[in-house]
């Protein structure tokens, strides 16, 4: 979990570890595919591992160091829910990389006998031609750890070196501290350019698609088998004569069946070349109804009064639906059809973007998506056969524009960026950039920006007690060199305002993810800005306290918000909030301990909880959410609703200012609030997506809480229309929430049960214990 998760119990039962035991175990044995089985056995030793060391006494689940003999900043190997499994992420059986080196050095094939090697002139000569080369990969952080010896010892911090060789040797011979050789592209910091997906990763995901077998079944019987048809049709209609016009009126001559003859030939020919339509074989299909005659025709078997009857039924149903063939009808359809069948498949279109991908470094993103995108040119005509001009469809572009390397702006504008989470995903790349500037040798920043990079690949630990994460400062290598970094809070803080007003404005309905608030944390440390970013805290594993930022971030909330909106909406004194973090700041002050929990926050935070009510008395609920789980959730939710789950800060510590204005991004949260609230109706499981819309709700009302209030009632006048581009039952189910919030503008206030004027208007909350007003169908008129 991450810094100050709480769990709902003192020590990790193992319940939650055989549960997932059995569900590996059951996939293991019952799954038909053989790929998802060999994983599930993998993952079921996992777990026992992990109960067997839980069982032993020596894995500590719960804990910072949950290995018995690893100190914390080992990379520990973590499987679901933050268990540790006793392994190590840089151990296990040596790498192909350190037998290649091993076998180069002339050393013995293992780790210690490596590390040592890596002391001496010789190893420290390799080492050092990897920082000056660049070519070199850290998968976990460990990897980096003697390419920062060697540094140290270039530079002349020989006591440094010592220092860090003696933490690291008690372990050399079980992890891996030697960097992975690489020949492709040098490690580097010097770009703010980020990618989501790698050249190798657009190229994995094109070569993964396959023909679309219904498409390839449509061209087939545009191309081959409806030009065939037309062929049998037309020498069908060669035997019509009198005045009906039926076929076989007139005997067939020796002449049409000799061109039968030549017609089931080829039919045989393209039956076996063209396997993917099989309404040619069918009796029952006019182009297989013509055929069985002809083959019968051309033997010399006269056809019963059955067959020529369908026969004569075929041949008026194809010519009643497209004409005779040579028609002006016929022929104007046939030739759409022939431009139809003639434009290249998305397979083949995929086939040419892999060639043009072929030739671009593989392992970085796209910087110019033009010549990768661009329309099919004559060179590559003559290569694969796909048409000059041709142009690639939608769904191959977006798979080649999420490898785009750009500012993280432009992938948000872009849409390459499509939520906060994946927003998260990206933005290590920029803060590990960010963070290594502040060295001032290319080399070590080189090397810290890929061990920033690695540490984040690190999985966080489930941790009990308010226990926080390991932060990549406790890594030894990373300590060794703290004095080589130079003062980078200015440009952490820029980066960091950067980011908040990219997320503010990119993702206004959603509440900033806890991978992202871990990143801006990094940042906000490193700009020593003093602005505590929150995590959302889980209700499943909640313990009831919270950390002492939180009472800090209600202050600063409190700050910016003081007899604002969101005061009067929430019903917040913030004054209190004041006097409660200077009273636990002046009680902490004394203390020789600094302590770890705000136990007046969390007080106040569970009153709030109590007297919160999400469904009056005789409010048809639409179902119960009843549980303790949901309990924690109120609290949660209280705790958010203080502190602006950020917000305030970001505002008024971190200073960021989004373009659009506040009044445009409180519409654009209520736009959010309407497309969840639409996804409530016929939900069987509503609470989430309602938690959800009652999130971008409290956003909504901070945002509007910055505006004037002249501005505050233009944009309440505008939000009824925009529940009319909804579903009809949207614009019902927000009435009591819309007419909350136009009562709290106008001065007015809520009653403690969060309703007035009896009940017509409702704050809107997202957790409740006893069903939520907005699951119920106000459109629904049963009794």
């Amino acid at each position: 979990m991450d810094d100050d998760a709480e769990q709902q119990h003192l020590t990790a039962a193992p319940g939650y570890a055989l549960g997932q035991l059995a569900k590996a175990f059951t996939t293991a044995r019952t799954h038909e595919d053989a790929d998802t089985r060999r994983r599930a056995e993998g993952r079921a030793q996992r777990w026992r591992t992990v109960l067997t060391g839980m069982a032993g006494g020596w894995l500590a689940v719960g804990s910072r160091t949950p290995v018995a003999g690893f100190p914390a900043w080992v990379t520990p190997e973590v499987v679901r829910g933050g268990f540790a499994t006793g392994a190590a992420g840089a151990g296990g059986p040596l790498q192909p990389y350190e037998s290649a080196l091993a076998e180069r050095f002339g050393v013995p094939a293992d780790r210690r006998a490596l590390f040592a090697h890596c002391l001496t002139d010789s190893g420290l000569t390799w080492l050092w031609g990897r920082l000056n080369s660049g070519r070199y990969e850290v998968t976990v952080p460990e990897e980096g750890a003697l390419l920062t010896m060697a540094w140290l010892v270039r530079h002349g911090e020989t006591a440094a070196a010592l220092d860090l060789v003696a933490e690291l040797e008690p372990f050399a011979g079980q992890l891996r501290f030697l960097p992975r050789p690489s020949t492709g592209r040098p490690a580097s910091d010097d770009t703010d350019a980020l990618h989501r997906r790698t050249v190798d990763d657009t190229v994995n995901r094109l070569v993964r698609r396959r023909p679309n077998d219904a498409v390839e079944t449509q061209r087939e019987a545009l191309a081959v088998w409806q030009p065939f048809g037309d062929e049998l049709l037309a020498h069908w209609l060669e035997t019509a004569g009198g005045a009906d016009g039926q076929v076989l009126e007139l005997a067939p001559d020796e002449a049409w069946l000799a061109r039968g003859g030549e017609l089931l030939s080829r039919y045989r020919l393209l039956a076996e070349e063209h396997t993917r339509c099989g309404k040619h074989r069918s009796p029952k299909e006019n182009l297989g109804i013509l055929r069985s005659a002809l083959e019968k025709t051309v033997a010399g078997r006269e056809l019963d009064a059955r067959r020529l009857g369908l026969l004569r039924h075929a041949v008026a149903s194809m010519v009643r639906r497209r004409g005779l063939p040579g028609s002006a009808a016929h022929t104007e359809l046939r030739s759409a059809q022939r431009v139809q069948a003639a434009q290249p498949s998305h397979h083949a279109l995929a086939q040419v973007v892999l060639g043009r991908l072929a030739v671009l470094p593989q392992e970085s993103g796209i910087a110019d998506l033009t010549p990768v995108l661009a329309p099919v040119s004559g060179p590559e005509e003559q290569e694969t056969g796909v048409p000059a001009g041709a142009r690639l469809p939608p769904v191959i572009s977006r798979v080649v524009e999420g490898a785009l390397s750009a500012p993280v702006g432009v992938l948000v504008e872009r849409g390459v960026v499509p939520s906060a989470e994946v927003l998260a995903e990206l933005v290590p790349q920029l803060v590990a950039v960010t963070s290594a500037r502040a060295y001032d040798d290319d080399a070590l920043r080189a090397l810290m920006a890929v061990n920033y990079r690695a540490f984040r690949n690190r999985r966080s630990l489930l941790l009990l007690n308010l226990e926080r994460q390991v932060r990549i400062e406790e890594l030894p290598w990373v300590r060794a060199v703290a004095a080589q970094r130079g003062d980078g809070s200015a440009e952490a803080a820029l980066v960091l305002r950067q980011l908040g007003e990219l997320a503010v404005r990119g993702f206004p309905g959603t509440i900033l993810p806890n991978p992202l608030v871990r990143e801006l944390g990094v940042l906000v440390r490193q700009s020593e800005l003093g602005a505590p970013l929150v995590e959302e805290l889980a209700a499943d594993i909640f313990m009831n306290t919270f950390g002492p930022k939180f009472l800090v971030a209600a202050r600063i909330a409190g700050e910016l918000l003081g007899g604002s909106l969101y005061e009067r909406y929430y019903g917040i004194d913030y004054e209190a909030i004041r006097r409660l973090a200077v009273a636990e700041a002046s009680e902490a002050a004394g203390r020789s301990v600094k302590p770890r929990t705000s136990p007046g926050f969390a007080r106040l935070c569970a009153e709030r909880a109590r007297a919160a009510s999400s469904a009056p008395a005789g409010t048809k609920s639409g179902g119960s959410h009843g549980s303790w789980v949901a309990e924690n959730g109120k609290v949660i939710e209280q705790a958010q609703i203080l502190t602006t789950h950020n917000l305030a800060t970001l505002v008024h510590r971190v200073g960021i200012a989004p373009e659009p204005g506040w009044a445009e991004l409180a519409r654009s949260c209520f736009v959010a609030v309407c497309r969840l609230t639409g996804r409530v109706r016929g939900n069987p499981r509503p609470y989430a997506t309602i938690k959800d819309a009652a999130y971008a709700w409290r956003q909504l009302v901070f945002h509007l809480s910055l505006c004037p209030p002249a501005e505050q009632r233009r944009v309440l006048a505008g939000l009824d229309a925009e529940t009319g581009r909804h579903p009809f039952h949207v614009a019902a189910r927000l009435a009591p929430a819309l007419a909350g919030l136009r009562l709290v503008v106008d001065g007015g206030g809520f009653g403690p049960d969060g309703t007035a004027d009896r009940g017509r208007a409702r704050r809107l909350l997202g957790w409740t214990t006893d069903g939520h007003w907005l699951a119920s169908d106000p459109t629904d008129r049963t009794p």
